[in-house]
């Protein structure tokens, strides 16, 4: 048996008492995480010729401000220890050239805070959460129940845009997956105009480009936005507008994006992919919008967890592989530009570009799975 997890999203429907708890600790937490960038940032100018003496340096803890600032006894403790493991985190990563040097957090971006179980002090009761530091427990629209022997690990207390709070409730299971004997595989050639081509019948996902058919009105919105006084309540307004119709595109494109992992992840015992990098991609051939429209990122993580939960497999073969110059026939291999959408070797063989590409990528996925 090993541990496994599994994150349930509900929306919340906090009052207005817990609506300014809720404020109260996205700023602190944001503050807290803020305070201690600032000093680490100071450490690591001061001795970033000396790597040594640098990891030598004590990283600062949320209780050294809180004789100082005492608005940070307010709200949950646990909320700003996750800060820190945050920074932590995120410093790591920069050390480890996984990513860039950590930046200040904006009151603009995403709210959110992340608490912890500890001794009970989350619980859920009739379509209500009780989390620490709230006296009342906060009311949320509970569409499907966690399962009685799942373990409650943290949760992520979120804030949209558009004012939605959202709580992601992070569990552990155990569970017995045994991995499935392959029988039926599929390969995925990534399409812009469809999100994908599948090897079997060369049909395509025929992603409806959501944020495409919103582009008109979203126009129109962010143009009305420009016009009014910024922080005036007719911008606030507008605001919330354009706020809404970003959020619909998302929630549309997510909806779509777990429906086909799911019919993938039922249908096929592997799923082979091109392992591709989505943002070198969008930035050289000038396709941004496309590319992110489809969320082909998205869509493989879901379809990975989908798998990885039947015991079954996805499989990533090299960015370089040439599937679009093979013949997937007879094995040749040929320049094609983009503009040209079918495949014709000289052995005769003539099939759509993107099919042919995708039984390239499953012939490539069962040899590595051989």
């Amino acid at each position: 048996m090993t541990k496994q997890n599994i994150a349930y999203k509900y929306r919340l429907l906090p009052d207005k008492e817990q609506r300014i708890i809720f404020a109260k600790t996205f700023g602190c937490v944001r503050f807290v995480y803020n305070k201690m960038l600032e000093e680490r940032k100071e450490i690591y100018e001061k001795f970033k010729d000396d790597k040594e003496t640098l990891k030598q340096q004590a990283f600062p803890t949320p209780a050294k401000y809180k004789d100082e600032f005492p608005f940070l006894k307010e709200v949950d403790s646990l909320a700003l220890a996750n800060a820190q493991i945050n920074l932590q985190n995120a410093y790591k990563n920069f050390f480890e050239n996984r990513a860039e040097f950590p930046k200040f957090k904006s009151k603009k971006k995403k709210q959110s805070y992340t608490t912890n179980m500890v001794n009970g002090n989350i619980k859920l009761e009739n379509g209500h959460i009780k989390l620490p530091k709230i006296k009342k427990p906060i009311k949320m629209k509970q569409h499907r129940e966690i399962p009685a022997e799942y373990k409650i690990k943290s949760c992520t207390i979120s804030k949209t845009k558009t004012g939605k709070y959202y709580i992601s409730i992070l569990t552990e299971y155990e569970k017995d997956i045994q991995s499935v004997k392959i029988q039926k595989v599929v390969g995925l050639d990534f399409a812009l105009d469809g999100l994908y081509v599948e090897s079997e019948q060369g049909e395509k996902a025929n992603y409806p480009r959501y944020y495409r058919q919103a582009l008109d009105k979203l126009a129109k919105a962010q143009r009305i936005l420009s016009r009014r006084k910024k922080g005036s309540a007719r911008w606030e307004k507008q605001r919330l507008k354009v706020a809404k119709l970003h959020e619909k595109t998302a929630n549309q494109r997510r909806n779509f994006l777990h429906h086909k992992s799911k019919e993938l992840a039922t249908n096929y015992d592997a799923v082979i992919i091109e392992d591709l990098d989505m943002k070198g991609m969008s930035q050289a051939l000038n396709f941004g919008k496309s590319v992110h429209d489809n969320g082909w990122g998205m869509f493989t993580t879901f379809l990975e967890y989908k798998l990885k939960k039947q015991g079954k497999q996805l499989v990533k073969i090299d960015k370089w592989f040439p599937s679009t110059k093979k013949c997937s026939c007879c094995g040749k291999e040929k320049e094609i530009p983009l503009s040209e959408r079918v495949y014709e070797c000289s052995c005769g063989f003539v099939l759509d570009r993107d099919h042919n590409s995708a039984i390239n990528i499953k012939n490539e996925g069962l040899r590595l799975l051989a």
